[in-house]
Formats: structure tokens, C-alpha cells, sequence
């Protein structure tokens, strides 16, 4: 695609006339997948026999988890190159985050799926510059593209994010919609991320005045941005100002690519220096930067949450705008009500870039025994769904596992908020606490840190079933030294939130024992994310884990080796 090519408001136009019949557009993307992989085995042996509308779809084919398509997918990643789930052979392999589960999935990729998020990329765009007009500058993306590899079976393998960043068709899909990145190549697909993270950081700077928003695919790796900025301002400036770069920089093709646009500069390295001098707290430490940045820009919902009051801090009075709904697996909706802050966001779910449904949860967001999933103009504004997805890389009613609420309706297509990940988070008998209901619980607690002018930087849980009876631990990085008066009042407090009703009685009559909270080193969160790192995950795409279980013993082991104290609630003594 060319600069010239993108039409906002032809783009917006497209996306109308999608929207007004999804209804059609759906039934026709389900033909098209049927019709592309009705010689796949995994079909074929479920007996469509070639029919393509949605009622034999669904009597044909079971809603299924990853665990039951995980031999199909191994097949493929081991070169069997037959028509095993679509009809042409998958050639690239994506790996999920592998946050959830300890371990990354093997997910299949296919040219689709980067259609599909090119279309995504340009439909929230169009929607985006409408509302919050940026010029035809620079964006400084915090974007990381880890390493591709060879699986046993010759299939080239990689995170979503890095098999996105390396095809061709994104560069100039970014190139059109006015998103370049002021860093060079060679520092996206660096090998080292620390020394990636200070060239991006260093050419922002350098590229200060062109900066229109700040981007990465998730709201932690900007705070992760410009927690380290706080601590490497002054090497940077001095960068600027020798024109020489720090070596601490050893990576030669990087060294190189960054000599080409590292010139002395002492009046840019004075400017920098004084602004930061001239921060309180850091307050606005991103505008302040970069003065012509019109916003914030990545993923900020769910598990990104408890980042957003740091990330506002440094954003001063540039608004947060929370980017696309997707997953390893693919794509869900765009965001086209951009100026909404994060915690309100709501997705558009696109018709034609796969086909969904929604299994309907209980008054107590429970599924039903019998789960039957509504179709796309089935679903009902308030309900929560968990969400199921057909696309064209070889996921046949698949269940994601995120659960969402139908806000409203965009033209006939659901507006979807991302509620949580179905699966339970903290359970040890009839209680039932989400990731959602563990954030509402540390917030809480957190409000006791502040009176400190301290902060929870990470935090994550686990369940103890070591003992009798089982018990919550919550482990916490803080940024400074908290009182011990205080760590145990936040321990009654963390007890204390979590509402669940089963949660409430197990505590009172001790079927459930005190919640621990563990106080973890500077750093140790900084330790798990190179952990994953070291598996291949890109940082682009890491979430950290919010329960750690006992088959993630490696993450277990790091945050209890890391622990300087813990305290026992007494709140129900």
C-alpha cells in the first residue's frame, strides 16, 4: 500500500457498510473459511461434506479448547504438510504470550491473519485521526520483535506480535496511516531487548519535535519504558550531547544503524536535561518530552488495568487511548469510540475477519451445564459472554477464554468491553475470585501505600495448598520501603476486598486460612519478565501472570526466593 492509498474517510465508509449488515457479512465469512479448508481432515472427518451455512456448521463441528485441536496443531509443527486443519498447508506458527498457562501455545498463522490486522490497523486508525488528528511526523513505538525460529517440522515460528512486525504488508500499512517509528529496524529486531528498549528511548529523543503519539502493544511495556527512563536519563543525555553511544550498546548492527543518526547535539541534551530537572515526581515526564505527542496509544483493559494510574502520572494531560481487542488467535473489534478512557473501552466486533459466538454465562457468570453459543446478532446488551471464534487459519469454534460484556451495538455488530479471562483465578473450595476481583482487592490495599507516597509496582497471587487449610498469597513489589504497621493493615485490607460470597464464609469458618502477603525485592518482576523473555516471548506481548499455580514452578521459585517479608491477615479473627 502506498501513502497516497489511505482514505480515512473511505476507510470509515467501508466499515459502515460492513457494520449495517453483519448479519450477511457473517454468514459469507464462514462460506469462505469452509469453502478455503473443506479438504482439511480435521473437517472432513466431522462430516460437513462440503456444506457451508451456519445451521450444519454447528451440528457438525464441537465447540473445542485448545487441548483438543493441540495433536491436529503438533502434526502441522512437526511437517506434516497434508490438509490437516485448513486446506493449504500452514507455513508459520505463532506463539501465544504463554502467561496464562506457564507455557506458550502453538497457534497456527496464515497471510489471513495479517490481512485481517491490517484491517484492523487501518479501521481504528480512520477512527482514531478523526477524533485526535495527528501530522505526518513520527510515532515513537515501543515495539519488539523477538526471535523467529524453525520448528522440528521446517515451519517458521514466532510470537503473533514478531510474524506481524516481519511481513511486509505491516511496514506499509504503518507507512500509510502516518505510524513510522522513529527507531530503525535493526533496533525492532534486535537481539538484546534491554539495549532495544534504550535506543527507542534514545531516538525519541533524538526525533523529539516529530514524536505524534507514543505506542506499544501493551500499556506495561510503556510504563516499563519510562520507569527505566527514570533511572538511565543522564547516560541518554549524554548520548545527545557527545553524539557517541553508550556502550552499554554492544550489538554491532544496532551500534551502526544508531551512528547514523547520532550527531552531537549539546542543546538538545541541555533542553532534555532541564526538563527532567524540572519535573516533580516525574509528573508529565511524556509531554514534557515529546511536546507535540497528541496521546498514548496500546492495549490498556484487563490485565493492563493496574498500570493505567502510573502511566497517567506520566502522561500529565495527554490522554490514554486503548488500541484493538485481539488475541495469539486473532483478531475481535476495533476501537472506534476512541476518546473513551480505558476502563470504559468498548470493541466493535469486525463481521468479515472471522466468524464468532458467544456462550452465554449464568446470573452467577457461570456457563450453562450445556453451553449454546448465540450467534453474533444473537447476543443481548448487559449479557456477558465467553467468546468463540472461527477464523481462517485452522480454529474451528474455538473458545478463547476471555470473557466479555455486550455493551451496545455499532450499526447491527456488538460493541464488546473485555471483561476477564473465564478461567477461575483464585479457588480453593466454593470460592470464586477473577483476575478482576484480585485487581479490586490490591487497588484497595494500595490506597494505604499512598498515604506513604509509595505505589505497588507488580503484584501477582498464588494459591497455597501446601497446608491445611489453603490459604491466598499475594506477592507484592513496591517501590520503597513501606512501614510494617502499614504491609499489615494492606494484608487485612487485600482479605478484606475480595467480596466473594464463598470466598467471605470459607474465611469465617476457616475452611480457608489467613491471606498472606508477601513483600518481593526491587526488580523480581523485572526477573520474571526475562524469564519468559528467555522462552522466547517478546516483551511486546508479555502480560504478567496474575496467579502463578505450581506447574509454573520457575516463576514460584523467583518470586519466593525474592521475598524480604510477609505478613498473615487477621481480618477475620
Amino acid at each position: 500500500m502506498l501513502v497516497e492509498e489511505f482514505n480515512m474517510e473511505k476507510v470509515i465508509d467501508e466499515f459502515e457498510a460492513l457494520t449495517k449488515d453483519a448479519d450477511r457479512a457473517q454468514k459469507e465469512t464462514l462460506k469462505k473459511i469452509l469453502e478455503d479448508n473443506g479438504s482439511a481432515e480435521y473437517l472432513q472427518n466431522l462430516g460437513l461434506n462440503g456444506r457451508t451455512n451456519p445451521e450444519s456448521f454447528k451440528d457438525c463441528v464441537p465447540v473445542v479448547t485448545h487441548k483438543e485441536l493441540e495433536p491436529y496443531i503438533q502434526r502441522i509443527v512437526d511437517g506434516d504438510d497434508s490438509a490437516i486443519l485448513t486446506g493449504k498447508p500452514i507455513k508459520t506458527i505463532s506463539l501465544s504470550s504463554g502467561t496464562t498457562q506457564g507455557k506458550p501455545k502453538f497457534v497456527p498463522f496464515n497471510d489471513k491473519l495479517i490481512d485481517a490486522t491490517m484491517q484492523i490497523y487501518r479501521t481504528s486508525f480512520a477512527f482514531r485521526n478523526r477524533e485526535i488528528p495527528i501530522g505526518n511526523g513520527k510515532a515513537l513505538q515501543f515495539i519488539y520483535s523477538s526471535k523467529q525460529f524453525k520448528t522440528k517440522g521446517g515451519l517458521t515460528a514466532g510470537t503473533a506480535t514478531t510474524n506481524v512486525y516481519r511481513n511486509s504488508l505491516f511496514k506499509s500499512t504503518m507507512k500509510a496511516i502516518h505510524s513510522q517509528c522513529c527507531s530503525p529496524d535493526e533496533v525492532i529486531f534486535g537481539p538484546d531487548f534491554h539495549q532495544s528498549l534504550y535506543c527507542h528511548l534514545l531516538c525519541g529523543l533524538i526525533f523529539r519535535e516529530e514524536i505524534q503519539f507514543v505506542f506499544s502493544t501493551f500499556a506495561h511495556s510503556i510504563l516499563h519504558a519510562f520507569r527505566t527512563f527514570e533511572e538511565i536519563w543522564e547516560e541518554l543525555c549524554d548520548d545527545i550531547r557527545e553524539g557517541v553511544l553508550t556502550s552499554r550498546v554492544t550489538v554491532p548492527s544496532i551500534r551502526t544503524a544508531m551512528s547514523k543518526l547520532l550527531k552531537p547535539n549539546p542543546e538538545l541534551a541541555d533542553l532534555i536535561y532541564n526538563n527532567c530537572v524540572g519535573l516533580s515526581n516525574w509528573y508529565g515526564l511524556i509531554p514534557a518530552l515529546f511536546p507535540n505527542a497528541k496521546y498514548i496509544y496500546g492495549i490498556m483493559t484487563g490485565s493492563m488495568e493496574p498500570y493505567l494510574k502510573k502511566l497517567r502520572h506520566y502522561a500529565g494531560e495527554l490522554p490514554l487511548l486503548s488500541a484493538d481487542y485481539g488475541s495469539s488467535e486473532g483478531w475481535i473489534g476495533a476501537n472506534v469510540n476512541p476518546k473513551l478512557p480505558p476502563e470504559f473501552a468498548t470493541y466493535a466486533v469486525i463481521p468479515n475477519i472471522a466468524y464468532f459466538e458467544f456462550i452465554p454465562l449464568n446470573e452467577n457468570n457461570e456457563e450453562y451445564e450445556e453451553p449454546k453459543p448465540f450467534g453474533l446478532m444473537e447476543v443481548k446488551i448487559g449479557e456477558e459472554y465467553e467468546i468463540v471464534v472461527t477464523n481462517f487459519a485452522g480454529l474451528y469454534r474455538y473458545r478463547l477464554g476471555d470473557v466479555v460484556k455486550v455493551t451496545g451495538f455499532y450499526n447491527s455488530t456488538p460493541e464488546l468491553k473485555f471483561v476477564r479471562r473465564s478461567n477461575l483465578l483464585l479457588t480453593i473450595n466454593i470460592d470464586k475470585n477473577t483476575e478482576k476481583d484480585l485487581q479490586l482487592s490490591v487497588e484497595a490495599a494500595a490506597n494505604l501505600l499512598a498515604e506513604e507516597k509509595l505505589e505497588v509496582v507488580d503484584f501477582t497471587s498464588h494459591v497455597d495448598l501446601s497446608k491445611e487449610p489453603g490459604n491466598y498469597v499475594i506477592f507484592w513489589e513496591v517501590s520503597g520501603d513501606a512501614s510494617d504497621d502499614v504491609l499489615s493493615e494492606c494484608s487485612n485490607c487485600l482479605d478484606k476486598s475480595f467480596v466473594d460470597a464463598g470466598y467471605v464464609s470459607s474465611r469465617k469458618v476457616k475452611s480457608i486460612g489467613a491471606l498472606e502477603l508477601r513483600v518481593v525485592r526491587r526488580g523480581t518482576f523485572q526477573k520474571i519478565l526475562d524469564h519468559y523473555l528467555g522462552l522466547g516471548a517478546a516483551v511486546s506481548q508479555f502480560k504478567t501472570p496474575r496467579c502463578v499455580g505450581s506447574t509454573n514452578s520457575i516463576v514460584l521459585q523467583i518470586l519466593c526466593e525474592n521475598v524480604t517479608k510477609n505478613f498473615f491477615s487477621t481480618a477475620f479473627n
